[in-house]
């Protein structure tokens, strides 16, 4: 099961470090790793034939939604039969990934790697995107030439990708900080690999991530004042914004300001995002039941332009209306079954009994998962295969339930156990 969790890790990685995984290249290693995981897993199930398969209440409403997309293909019900198949495998990929995570993420004790895991790499990826910044020569990893633009910041060809990424790595460092399940000779280490990533996202300029984050922190706040929580703890939380806020000023407030001015410049204006909304509208109207086809919406959308400025459009900046679009309303329902699914179970996972660290755990993935949720609105990170992938896993972290064996036969109760 350890070489499983460290495979899934090992994809994460490499999406995020292949620019998301965007690319053919490493669309196609990433798929190839989501089966030759699930040919282990299913070797080894073979071989112990005792172990139980756990099926993730999330998976229904994807596995509807994969079989729609399926259909769409099969029948001809596309617009590009070659678009709605990349788009196919890959979810088929990401839902193999997410089928194994619950297969080998059972444990407070799995869990607490995976969050050491994203903690530390957010860390990581945050320093990259700060240095590379600073010393930015027009190039990726300072060498790779960017050949269609592009706005980048750390691995991503788009800041707003990294922010995307950002959202749901931050939660991870500052949810068990302030609800105080942080060993207190750890505030210091969790609380530094915190505050850079929190630095890299207001570096990166990207409104919607910034934005997202404050969502992030209301709830925090709400959940805060929901429980009326108090304690030293919840200083070590504010210690971290405050000195990831000190971080940003001492990087230059002001230059940050500049930056944000000087980018938006580059990028789609309010104007044409709101054509592209009300234009992918039409399209959903024009094709309401099952839509254009997965991935189709750069080929079926210049019919339907109705403000033209000379730029290619593959996604709408609104997650949820190209869905709609792509679809229709079958995809549309399936959609809302996998958020009312999130939301429902999650909060029940929260709200239990006896399980102090494991409910720090699920509000962690929780918030990861609104903070990135709401930045889709006005953006398409869920078609960064790096990022979905990690969306999905913290959707799992978020509604999992826990074995309750494992705690009962540790000497110490693990569902209290701080990180």
């Amino acid at each position: 099961m350890r070489l499983l969790r460290v495979g899934i890790c090992a994809l994460v990685v490499f999406g995020v470090a292949a620019h998301g995984a965007v690319e053919e290249w490493a669309r196609a290693v990433l798929e190839t790793g989501a089966g030759l995981l699930f040919l282990a897993w299913a070797l080894r199930f073979y071989l112990k034939r005792e172990q139980q398969i756990v099926i993730s209440s999330l998976l229904p409403p994807l596995v509807l939604f994969s079989l729609i997309v399926l259909g769409q293909w099969a029948f001809r019900g596309t617009a590009s039969s070659f678009e709605t198949r990349v788009q196919l495998q890959l979810l088929l990929a990401c839902l193999i990934l997410l089928f194994l995570a619950a297969q080998v993420f059972q444990t407070i004790e799995d869990w607490r790697g995976f969050v050491w895991f994203v903690i530390g790499f957010g860390f990581l990826v945050a320093i990259f995107g700060i240095l590379q910044h600073l010393t930015f020569n027009g190039k990726l990893y300072w060498f790779r030439e960017m050949r269609y633009g592009g706005i980048p910041f750390g691995p991503y060809v788009n800041r707003n990708h990294f922010a995307g990424f950002a959202e749901l790595v931050l939660p991870m460092s500052l949810v068990p900080l302030v609800l105080g399940k942080v060993r207190r000779e750890r505030w210091f280490l969790v609380g530094l690999l915190g505050v850079l990533p929190i630095g890299a996202l207001f570096l990166s300029a990207s409104r919607g991530g910034i934005i997202s984050f404050a969502v992030e922190l209301g709830v925090l706040a709400f959940w805060l004042v929901l429980r009326r929580a108090r304690g030293r703890h919840m200083l070590a939380g504010a210690a971290v914004l405050l000195v990831a806020f000190l971080l940003v000023s001492w990087l230059g407030a002001d230059k940050i300001l500049q930056r944000f001015s000087s980018l938006q410049s580059l990028e789609v204006t309010a104007g044409k995002r709101a054509s592209m909304r009300a234009d992918t509208w039409r399209i959903f109207l024009d094709h309401p039941w099952t839509g254009t086809g997965l991935g189709t919406l750069q080929t079926v959308f210049p019919a339907y332009e109705t403000l033209y400025d000379g730029k290619i459009v593959n996604h709408t900046h609104n997650d949820y209306l190209e869905a709609l679009a792509e679809t229709g309303i079958a995809g549309g329902l399936c959609c809302a079954w996998f958020l009312g699914v999130l939301l429902f179970d999650a909060f029940r996972r929260i709200l239990r009994p006896n399980a102090s660290f494991a409910s720090a755990l699920h509000l962690s993935g929780f918030i990861g998962c609104v903070g990135f949720l709401s930045h889709s609105m006005v953006d398409f990170n869920l078609h960064i295969p790096a990022n979905f992938l990690l969306f999905l896993l913290l959707a799992y972290l978020a509604t999992y339930l826990p074995r309750q064996h494992h705690a009962e036969a540790s000497p110490r109760n693990d569902f209290a156990n701080p990180v």
